[in-house]
């Protein structure tokens, strides 16, 4: 069901020409979280696919949502990597669901996730509509991040929008002739390379540690005779998992 927001988000009100009014699908209180914009190229190389998969669920990890535009290529890695903790701002109106290759994620973002849009019902996606919506993107979130972008793209129209409002601007590192883009911005000192995910991550929220019996036994008791008569198979499941390492008649969590 589409709905119109009563009013607009906070974030927006930055913008110089902010949208008159804003409609929606899903979840509204993830509005109200940490969120990270996230955009890039439309034909990532395997590099930025692995890359930009890794970040969106670091983030998501630690609560924290991405935004993105909802198009084929990086918009839809972060929200896959990030689902159901992230936010689509689309270039069309929300009866309409575009580009049709994104059809099943829409679907599901509209479920468990948030969808919005500045446009009426009919309304469908044009150039222009995409340039407009990449300012509500940028303003969402609390950083922008550039996957992967050509010198001229939409990518790099949102790194303007980010610069005019103060946003500081993330870059994935990339070899000389595979981002010219965010090659370029590094070059220029306008941002800010992303050397370590996790680190990244680490800047808007860390990851809830949840107690396990299992685990702090072994924390506190290193012997495999112990652990075994304590818990049983479970330890080899542990080990299997990844969880531990079995050697020497030792157990050491991992």
């Amino acid at each position: 069901m589409i709905n119109r927001l009563k009013e607009l988000p906070k974030e927006l009100e930055i913008l110089k020409d902010r949208p008159k009014e804003l409609f929606y699908i899903g979840n509204l209180d993830f509005l109200n979280h940490k969120k990270v914009s996230i955009v890039g190229t439309r034909h990532p190389i395997s590099y930025t696919k692995q890359f930009c998969t890794k970040l969106g669920n670091a983030l998501k990890k630690r609560g924290v949502f991405v935004v993105s535009g909802g198009a084929m290529g990086v918009d839809a890695l972060a929200h896959k990597s990030a689902f159901p903790n992230t936010i689509g701002v689309m270039a069309n109106s929300l009866d309409i669901v575009y580009p049709k290759v994104n059809f099943s994620l829409i679907k599901n973002m509209e479920k468990e996730s948030l969808i919005l849009s500045e446009y009426e019902a009919n309304t469908p996606a044009t150039k222009y509509s995409f340039v407009l919506r990449n300012r509500i993107v940028v303003a969402l979130g609390d950083v922008l991040v550039v996957a992967q972008a050509d010198l001229n793209s939409g990518s790099m129209r949102s790194v303007e929008i980010a610069q005019k409002y103060g946003k500081k601007i993330y870059v994935l590192p990339h070899r000389l002739e595979d981002s010219l883009g965010t090659n370029v911005l590094l070059r220029d000192g306008r941002a800010e390379a992303i050397y370590d995910i996790e680190e990244f991550a680490d800047m808007f929220g860390k990851i809830e540690k949840k107690s396990d019996e299992i685990l702090d036994f072994c924390e506190q008791n290193s012997s495999l005779q112990d652990a075994v008569e304590r818990f049983g198979d479970k330890i080899y499941e542990y080990e299997l998992d990844g969880k531990i390492e079995i050697k020497n008649l030792k157990v050491t969590v991992l």
